[in-house]
């Protein structure tokens, strides 16, 4: 009898493993089909590194052609280039993926616009743009100069110290150019043309002679004024305002013109200034100080404002919950104008304040001066028939190539945002690309010790002394 007990058992058992080993098998060949189906993923990096950004998603949904991206290499690559390329190629069917071995099929790939220089080729019928590299910042940029058509230039005032697109180091704008070629825009510098002195009179060395006219190109998109350093002559101020009015777009960044320590202020341009009033935008001569001490998790100052809070408007939609950050910036006031329609962009919170009096050492009384919130930047469109567009920040430090090559500030989005609202192209604004993000695991000093008393002696003697303690309650 009692046999029979455990043999009803044991059956019994043997069926409830059975079934739950059938329900695992089945779980798991459900979850192989599904999964060979319908591929998703997760990205579990900090700066979703390994998922599509923004920009790219928007721009490949919204292709009106169909685009062929031809990714060149050993086929050895072949399933590293499908990991990213395929990530288009399922976002749109409009994109077709093609991979060629130029050492095995030379002749398919010489067809297909093979370029030594180049680790994929986008084409749309007979136009081809390369990406250098097998990235997505490559990838998005040859996707983008091929799907837009017509050339968009984007000229860089130089007739008063402003920025250089040419100058590389930290302080230029050499990584501003580079940015906005790969969102598919020419960059040209505009210079001034002088005239000779009239007979007779005397100019002091090394001054330039005013020019006779000034006159925005015709094909320029966007013009930009980066801090100018001097005053603009009269007729260059009604050259920019000629420009704006008659429909053209400008993005205009003023550095501050107060004395801060032994550093040389830029000059007022108060000519300047009397058209952007005009056109409802007070710029102050001021200097504006983050109080909250965020700046301090990205190592800045509170003469470095970190932005958070932004405008209800296209250029700042994406950026919600994204910093940004203004050097050494001017408050900007806005005032209600029949002449134009102006948005603030940027804003500090209650905790800054914006001094017009700094002591000879860079002390400042921050109980004196305007409080915050405080606005950094704007954007405005004028009434009439011409509708130009305009952009007012109070600094022209923030797009320097330091920070807009930055990782963790979102400074290069917002000044490709600015540029694509002024040129119409609001379908570009997003967020762009952003490459590999290295951050370290730096301890020291108390946290070095802590980790090591934990890993290498507690936990192992805590970890002895549970096993010591189970084998002497079952003893």
């Amino acid at each position: 009898m009692a046999f029979k007990w455990l043999k009803s058992r044991q059956t019994k058992y043997t069926g409830y493993a059975a079934l739950y080993t059938l329900v695992i098998i089945g779980v798991l060949a459900a979850a192989n089909f599904l999964a060979n189906r319908y591929e998703k993923s997760y990205d579990s990096t900090a700066n979703k590194q390994y998922s599509l950004s923004d920009q790219t998603v928007k721009l490949v949904k919204g292709l009106k052609y169909d685009l062929t991206i031809t990714y060149f290499g050993g086929s050895e690559t072949f399933p590293a280039a499908r990991d990213l390329v395929g990530q288009y190629a399922d976002l749109s069917t409009k994109i077709h993926a093609v991979y060629i071995d130029p050492v095995r099929k030379p002749q398919q790939a010489k067809s297909a616009g093979y370029r030594s220089d180049a680790a994929a080729i986008v084409s749309r019928g007979p136009k081809q743009e390369a990406a250098k590299s097998l990235s997505e910042e490559e990838l998005t940029g040859a996707l983008m100069r091929a799907e837009k058509t017509g050339d968009r230039t984007v000229y860089f005032l130089s007739a008063s110290g402003e920025h250089s697109i040419d100058d590389t180091a930290e302080t230029g704008y050499s990584v501003v150019k580079q940015l906005e070629e790969r969102d598919n825009y020419k960059t040209q510098t505009l210079t001034l043309k002088g005239v000779a002195p009239e007979a007779g009179k005397q100019v002091a060395i090394g001054q330039a002679a005013a020019p006779a006219a000034f006159e925005v190109p015709k094909d320029c998109t966007v013009l930009v004024i980066a801090g100018p350093r001097t005053d603009y002559p009269a007729v260059v101020v009604n050259g920019i305002r000629s420009y704006v009015e008659g429909g053209g777009r400008a993005l205009i960044m003023l550095d501050g013109a107060l004395r801060i320590g032994r550093g040389e202020p830029a000059a007022e341009n108060l000519e300047l200034l009397k058209v952007l009033e005009d056109w409802g935008v007070t710029v102050n001569n001021d200097l504006v100080l983050d109080l909250t001490g965020l700046g301090q998790i990205f190592g800045l100052g509170p003469e470095i404002p970190l932005i958070a809070d932004y405008g209800q408007h296209p250029i700042t939609a994406p950026l919600a919950g994204l910093p940004t950050a203004f050097p050494m910036t001017r408050s900007i006031d806005v005032k209600p104008n029949a002449k134009a329609n102006v948005t603030k962009l940027a804003e500090t919170n209650v905790d800054s304040v914006a001094t017009t009096s700094i002591a000879a050492n860079g002390q400042v009384d921050t109980a004196k001066g305007k409080k915050g919130p405080l606005t950094l930047a704007v954007a405005g469109t004028l009434s009439g028939t011409k509708q130009g567009r305009f952009i007012v920040v109070g600094d022209s430090t923030w797009a320097e190539g330091s920070l807009v090559s930055s990782r963790r500030i979102a400074n290069r989005d917002l000044f490709g945002n600015m540029i694509n609202w002024l040129s119409s192209d609001e379908d570009l604004i997003s967020i762009r690309p952003k490459g590999p993000e290295d951050r370290p695991l730096n301890l020291a000093g108390t946290r070095l010790n802590m980790l090591f008393w934990l890993s290498v002696v507690i936990f192992p003697l805590a970890i002895v002394a549970l096993g010591v303690g189970a084998w002497w309650k079952r003893r």
